[in-house]
């Protein structure tokens, strides 16, 4: 009998209903044993990320094998971290899972620990997002209390809420107890990260992602996707939709048929594929296009961190680049002249075209 793509998802929300999947026990009965998770010794899991082609979801698409290796290549003690802390606006797909099956990325962290040679790893949220960090917090004490075989020391990590403060030499000086701001010299976190340790950080959905091939294998990651982008992500819909919220996808989805799934409420002027850093695409172009970096690539596009925002027929497509250039002007680290300056003045000038208020020397 052939296996549908409707019988193959949902993977990543797999037992999400009515209630959050925060008992641990509840998790276990959607997504099976810890055991499935001990059973690959730390050099095969590497080869089997590789394998997979898992590649991050936070928005920059690195391949995580690469990465792993890096790390399990260095000296000394490594320590991993679970980066929930979702600073883009338009994104709500990581606060869903911290909220709704938390166990899910604790695993994943508990496997990437255990690729690396790490004893500890640390899961980091905005500490505005109060329901994520009760999630969290009943999920590691569950886990406590029933002695899972094959976790790392967890700690939670509350972080102040800034677009910049997610980046990852910005999330190593904050757990450092600096400012949350990125730095540019060397070295990079995994040479000397978090407490002058090599650091593994992925996003934590790239984690609850590891978290099923160390359960199921590459080749059922690899049911789902293209050649290039295997397997599924989460996408995070808003705009003119009868529907929004974060939805699962298979890469290489049409956008007609996700935008359909979500029932429009207007005829569309344009759609924002991979959030506040990503491309407008117009009306034709989303009938046409696909939902993964090989296909999105054509278009001068990416799926980044799966934030799509479809934008009506009466709205205006100049008005909500305004808006949001003024969002990126206010959320500057303000360590560079051309980021403090240029961003304002790039944001004004953006403004007075919507209004109608530009000069021609503007």
């Amino acid at each position: 009998m052939a296996v549908t793509v409707d019988q193959l998802l949902p993977r990543l929300l797999a037992g999400i209903g009515e209630q959050p999947m925060v008992a641990v026990e509840q998790h276990l009965d959607v997504h099976g044993p810890p055991a499935d998770l001990l059973r690959w010794a730390p050099q095969d899991l590497v080869a089997l990320v590789e394998s997979a082609g898992l590649r991050g979801h936070g928005g920059a698409s690195f391949p995580m094998a690469r990465k792993m290796r890096a790390v399990a290549a260095r000296r000394g003690r490594s320590i991993v971290v679970a980066n929930g802390s979702e600073g883009e606006p338009a994104s709500k797909k990581d606060r869903a899972l911290l909220r709704e099956s938390p166990h899910l990325v604790l695993d994943g962290a508990a496997v990437a620990a255990r690729a690396v040679h790490a004893q500890d790893a640390i899961v980091v949220v905005s500490g505005e997002d109060e329901r994520s960090v009760r999630s969290l917090g009943r999920a590691l004490r569950d886990r406590a209390a029933a002695g899972l075989d094959g976790d790392p020391h967890f700690e939670l990590f509350l972080l102040e809420h800034r677009y910049v403060a997610g980046q990852e030499t910005a999330l190593v000086s904050a757990l450092n107890e600096g400012p949350a701001r990125p730095t540019f010299a060397p070295p990079l976190p995994f040479e000397r990260g978090v407490r002058g340790r090599p650091t593994l950080i992925q996003n934590v959905e790239t984690l609850a992602h590891l978290a099923l091939i160390a359960r199921h294998g590459a080749g059922w990651f690899r049911q789902l996707g293209t050649e290039l982008d295997p397997g599924s992500a989460l996408v995070t819909l808003s705009g003119a939709l009868a529907a929004p919220g974060v939805y699962e996808i298979e890469h290489g989805m049409p956008l007609s048929e996700l935008l359909e799934v979500a029932r429009l409420t207007d005829r569309v002027a344009g759609v924002l594929v991979g959030g506040y850093f990503g491309t407008w695409l117009t009306a034709d172009v989303a009938r046409e296009a696909r939902l993964s970096a090989g296909h999105l690539r054509e278009y001068g596009a990416a799926l980044g961190a799966g934030v799509i925002v479809v934008l009506g027929a009466d709205a205006c497509p100049v008005a909500e680049t305004a808006r949001v250039a003024a969002w990126f002007a206010a959320e500057s680290a303000g360590q560079c002249g051309p980021c403090v300056n240029g961003l304002d003045a790039i944001a004004a000038t953006i403004h007075q075209l919507a209004t109608g208020t530009a000069s021609r020397r503007a």
